[in-house]
């Protein structure tokens, strides 16, 4: 019989076994994905059982339940509503739309609103009776706003009077009729409209006004952000609403006394689906911003209790470099004075994510890839450097089920198509570290996995390849360049587009923004490709915002130096464009844009209006670009 030493040695040889195979397989991600999977189908299937998969009845369950109906579920500005209150506060919104806006089943309300708890009133409101908001980006005016509420098909548009002035009559004459006889109605919800609902007693609608007859049945409409042309409406299914609120949830291991805290726009799919409903599955609470602002972010999380932050876009790197926030009274450094254990979203980049964290003390990042109208979505969940800035982590049979159902192509530059050989016609897979684009496998039921474009077959098509590795086959295309790595996680290398052509070699704007970003006076870099005259390819650019605004000699000659370290020849951005503030060109969701910038491109007359300041890298440092140098170049006296 073995001695208690030798059982010793065996037990603790098995827990190094244990440890060694969870570390190598990475058994943790694999658990956290069939969690998020699993959950998903497992309240699909639960719901549609119980013909309960619109969203309404998570409130509703929650409002009525004793132990959490007096509970907090929503903060905004420094009110809270328990999730009781937010349910009677649901119904007389949607009595109201029924019984006097005459609101019906399965009927688009199109919504344009800033976030408020009114926001939540009114979409859930459309919820409980059974009818379809369309949520429209505030910051729209003119052709977008009216291309967007014409795509939406709506009768009837919801106005939140903060937002009334950009729905100018240039707007409305651009508006199609809507959905009815009489032409699209605007309802601006002020006092008129509050006082209608309060003589009104608030009703519960008979199950059959929400009935869904699919689980990939329509709950929102929500627009891409027109970056690329006009806004288009993705239709936004229940399960995916399910989806994303399992990917916060459990990615976060969010519990029911968590708070989430998001200012991003709830017209978009992160703060709507990723944040609200993810806080509504888990019995949490969700504080809402109205806006997001870096004088008031960390005021409204500490205010709120939060104990979890959503992100978008540049949201963490204009946190990172504002000024410090400082009592008055004590002079203390407020950076790590809040409850905040995890921040969740996309968009953290590689260059910011340790000094995001490090200055505000978070302890776990989840960071996670989806597109609003895309089939599939990845994450990462982070607590040490080992996986930063991966988009996505994965353990052994994690990778493995999510290749069957994924791929990642070689690309053709020159055409921005995936690459197809000239013999079979047939696409193929990159090897590790060879970035391609991303694609999604659908089934011959192609609606079961991707609904598409609301009303818009033509938009919906162009997103779907046909014969990609075999006839017949139909893949989603995500429009975006990733790599996958030996350690099976999964980086994002730039969007389809924006990757230029420079000395035969393909530069990734992304990858030269990250190295430009970490320069300790940069505080953003937006890189972009702009055509030269008289040179093949497009000649990278940095636009970039400075520590104390203006470059000397000094910071000049330190980019060039460190910019020559950390990138390919190729990839060395021959100009800079000196910006006076970060975030000068981003959408309502904080993600960088570059067509203004590329069409302005380096010339001086055009660059020197927006009051940017313009480089060229010269003898080993960047020196000053004018008009005599833009002669120069026009003239075919200088080769680059």
């Amino acid at each position: 019989m073995p001695g208690p030493l030798a059982l010793a040695g065996a037990a603790a040889a098995t827990a190094a076994t244990a440890s060694y195979l969870s570390a190598s397989l990475s058994l943790e991600h694999d658990l956290l994905w069939l969690q998020i999977a699993g959950g998903t189908v497992l309240n699909v299937i639960k719901s549609m059982r119980a013909g309960q998969i619109n969203v309404f009845y998570r409130l509703e369950a929650h409002a009525l339940a004793p132990s959490t109906a007096n509970k907090p579920f929503l903060w905004f500005e420094g009110k809270s509503y328990t999730y009781h209150e937010t349910y009677q506060q649901v119904l007389r919104y949607g009595t109201w739309l029924k019984e006097v806006k005459k609101v019906k089943e399965g009927e688009v309300v199109a919504f344009m609103a800033m976030n408020s708890d009114q926001f939540v009133f009114v979409w859930f409101g459309l919820w409980s009776i059974g009818a379809t908001p369309a949520f429209i980006n505030y910051n729209l005016t003119g052709t977008p706003l009216a291309h967007s509420l014409n795509e939406s098909k709506a009768r009837l548009v919801l106005v939140d009077p903060q937002v009334v002035d950009y729905l100018t009559e240039e707007a409305k004459g651009q508006v199609q009729g809507g959905g009815g006889e009489k032409g699209m109605e605007y309802v601006v919800l002020g006092p008129e409209t509050e006082a209608e609902r309060f003589q009104l007693e608030p009703k519960r609608y008979a199950d059959k006004v929400r009935k869904v007859d699919s689980y990939v049945g329509m709950a929102i409409l929500i627009y891409t952000s027109g970056t690329t042309g006009l806004p288009k409406p993705a239709i936004v299914s229940w399960t995916k609403v399910i989806m994303a609120a399992m990917v916060t949830g459990k990615g976060t291991s969010m519990r029911a006394d968590d708070v989430l805290y998001t200012c991003m726009p709830l017209y978009h799919s992160s703060a709507s689906c990723l944040g609200v409903c993810a806080a509504l599955f888990r019995g949490a609470t969700v504080a809402i911003g109205r806006k997001f602002s870096t004088k008031t972010f960390w005021e409204d999380v500490r205010a709120s209790n939060a104990t979890i932050i959503q992100y978008v876009g540049e949201t963490c790197r204009y946190l990172t470099v504002a000024e410090p926030e400082i009592d008055p009274e004590t002079g203390r450094n407020l950076d790590k004075e809040h409850k905040v254990r995890a921040a969740c979203g996309n968009g953290l980049r590689p260059d910011v994510w340790e000094k995001f964290k490090g200055r505000f003390g978070i302890d776990t990042i989840l960071e996670f890839y989806a597109s609003t109208e895309g089939p599939m979505g990845t994450w990462n969940r982070s607590r040490n450097s080992f996986s930063l800035g991966a988009i996505g982590r994965f353990g052994f049979l994690s990778h493995f089920l999510t290749n069957l159902r994924s791929a990642v192509v070689r690309l053709d530059y020159e055409t921005d198509q995936p690459w197809r050989d000239p013999v079979t016609g047939f696409c193929k897979r990159t090897r590790t570290n060879e970035p391609g684009e991303l694609l999604a496998l659908l089934p011959a039921d192609v609606k079961s996995r991707f609904q598409g474009y609301f009303g818009n077959e033509k938009a919906t098509n162009s997103k779907m390849l046909r014969d990609v590795f075999k006839k017949g086959d139909i893949w989603f295309r995500t429009g975006d360049i990733v790599r996958w790595d030996a350690e099976r996680k999964l980086y994002f290398s730039d969007r389809i587009g924006d990757t230029f052509r420079w000395k035969s070699e393909n530069v990734s704007t992304a990858e030269v923004s990250q190295a430009i970003g970490l320069h300790p006076s940069v505080q953003e870099a937006n890189v972009y490709g702009v055509q030269l005259p008289n040179h093949d390819g497009r000649a990278g650019c940095a636009a970039i915002s400075l520590e104390g605004g203006e470059p000397n000699k000094e910071v000049l000659e330190s980019l060039a130096k460190h910019a020559r370290k950390t990138l390919p020849k190729y990839a060395v951005p021959l100009f800079l464009r000196v910006m006076k503030e970060v975030g000068g060109q981003t959408t309502g969701t904080m993600k960088q844009q570059k067509h203004v910038l590329r069409q302005q491109g380096v010339d001086p007359g055009r660059v020197g209006k927006e009051g940017d300041r313009l480089y060229w890298l010269e003898e080993g440092s960047y020196v000053e670009f004018g008009e005599k140098e833009w002669r120069e170049l026009q003239g075919g006296r200088v080769k680059l």
